[in-house]
């Protein structure tokens, strides 16, 4: 199997830091969500404690910087920043660090749309395409009927994005189901553009940015950001390229800080600048998530609709014991990763920026310890914690190799439930351990993926590749041989094969 198929997005992450000492497997693995929210906790008693954990849990799960603001009675109550921007210049982050906001460019935007609806220059039910001239799609009529409901909405029946390429296909009606795309929200900034007359950003500042008084937000790359800006870091913590978006992408480029963030979440919280029944549409629940994914297109929707989660226009909803709440996720490149989430009525919020693709298995527990409630989304998003059994196995095996492994292999032989890693979880382990040029043991975590699953051609593939790295040839080329057996449809292997064949 080819690398590139396992980004390790978090997964076995960063290499989870390599300290500490061995951790038991029978630990707990999720962090307990508090039902209660936090509005009322002492100041300095919350900030003290935030200061001390926010660090320990970026070591452990190497996110090199943060940014956080918290909301309380409709106001920033507090902000502040921990750990550098780069890994290799160790400049320190600070409040005014500029981060990508990922896919919290679409709620942004979305309000922005809102106040178009509000002007009467769009309407959230008139097809697109009576907006912007020509089709937007040749050859599939079902393009016609997307409205700007359906963007918002993410019921556009679109990919999250187009594969490199191809051309853009529809994959089901729209406003049949939720499936969150990206390539809904350029659609629609294309329609934005066209009827104000205004490339995005242009639009953006004069709309939101300036009368929220969001001076360090751009959707296009601004020479000021150049001193302040965080770099992303990739899943065994090397820094990545700064990305200067020079053409703005409604979904995904925003550059801003959590403070300018916090601003446009204590707009919506309270319907600042919107009608008073068009901010009540938005926040209200337009149709209800599947409980098994996010992306129904690239994963098949089980057909179980969440109780607890939906979508409102632009911004995801939960309904708790709190009441309703709405929040977004953002995970750009798997290099940076953040989150808010807001309660209108009790005035109370969070945001969270790293520059890390590590940030999501530490955010759940920085909201259990700062707001507190019940979070539904976070187990709906289904990252995997900094906690988890899989991140636990992987640090103990780096500070006792083998013996670690041999342990596990005891003890997975008398346990069952979640301690016990399933295929993809140790297949994810082997890769892990390869980046970080662990090979035997990789070698060991594949075997004993075989063994488990014995039928399945991906763990033969697998630990074919990582023979291949070892430079076993011909156990590569055995475990190819097995994997094409089982799949004959594996065309990586059969090329694999053929490379080794030619040494």
């Amino acid at each position: 199997m080819k690398l590139v198929r396992f980004p390790l997005a978090l997964l076995l992450l960063i290499s989870l830091t390599l300290l500490n000492q061995p951790v038991a497997l029978a630990q707990q693995n999720n962090p307990v969500q508090p039902a209660r929210l936090n509005t009322d906790e002492n100041r300095s008693h919350l900030t003290a404690r935030l200061e001390k954990l926010i660090p320990q849990l970026m070591e452990q799960a190497f996110v090199p910087g943060l940014s956080i603001a918290l909301v309380r009675n409709g106001e920033v109550f507090w902000q502040h920043g921990f750990g550098v921007r780069n890994v290799r210049t160790h400049e320190a982050v600070s409040d005014d660090t500029i981060f990508e906001a990922a896919s919290l460019s679409k709620p942004v935007f979305a309000y922005a749309v809102m106040k178009l609806v509000d002007s009467g220059s769009l309407d959230l039910d008139t097809p697109l395409v009576k907006y912007l001239p020509g089709a937007y799609l040749n050859g599939d009529e079902r393009a016609n009927k997307i409205t700007a409901r359906n963007v918002l909405t993410h019921t556009t029946g679109f990919p999250n994005w187009r594969p490199q390429g191809k051309p853009l296909t529809i994959k089901f009606n729209p406003g049949e189901r939720f499936s969150y795309s990206g390539e809904g929200f350029v659609y629609l900034q294309k329609v934005v553009e066209h009827l104000t007359g205004q490339p995005l950003d242009e639009f953006m500042q004069r709309t939101v940015f300036k009368p929220l008084g969001m001076t360090d937000s751009s959707y296009v790359w601004q020479a000021r950001f150049e001193n302040r800006v965080a770099t992303g870091h990739g899943p065994v913590g090397n820094p990545g390229a700064i990305r200067k978006p020079t053409e703005a992408n409604a979904a995904a480029s925003l550059h801003t800080t959590a403070l300018d963030y916090a601003r446009l979440v204590i707009a919506l919280m309270n319907g600042v600048g919107l009608k008073r029944q068009t901010h009540k549409l938005m926040l209200t629940p337009q149709i209800k998530v599947d409980e098994g994914c996010q992306n129904c297109v690239d994963r098949p929707p089980t057909g179980r609709l969440s109780q607890t989660i939906s979508w409102g226009l632009g911004v995801g909803l939960q309904n708790t014991d709190e009441g309703e709440s709405f929040w977004h996720w953002g995970d750009n490149n798997n290099e940076f990763q953040c989150y808010f989430v807001a309660y209108p009525k009790q005035k109370t919020g969070l945001v969270v920026f790293t520059n890390s693709g590590s940030g999501h298995a530490i955010i759940p527990e920085i909201i259990a310890q700062s707001i507190g409630g019940q979070q539904p989304a976070i187990a709906w998003l289904d990252y995997e914690q900094y906690n988890s059994p899989a991140r636990r196995l992987f640090r103990d095996i780096l500070a006792r190799g083998e013996a670690a492994i041999s342990e596990y292999r005891e003890f997975r032989k008398s346990h069952s439930g979640p301690e016990v890693l399933t295929e993809n979880h140790m297949n994810r382990l082997g890769y892990g351990l390869l980046l970080m040029r662990k090979v035997q043991e990789a070698i060991e975590i594949f075997k004993l993926n075989v063994e488990d699953h014995p039928n399945s051609s991906n763990v033969y593939d697998s630990l074919g590749e990582a023979y291949m790295v070892a430079g076993e040839r011909e156990l590569a080329i055995r475990n190819y041989k097995k994997s094409i057996e089982l799949n004959p449809n594996n065309t990586n292997a059969v090329e694999m094969i053929r490379k080794l064949q030619q040494q």
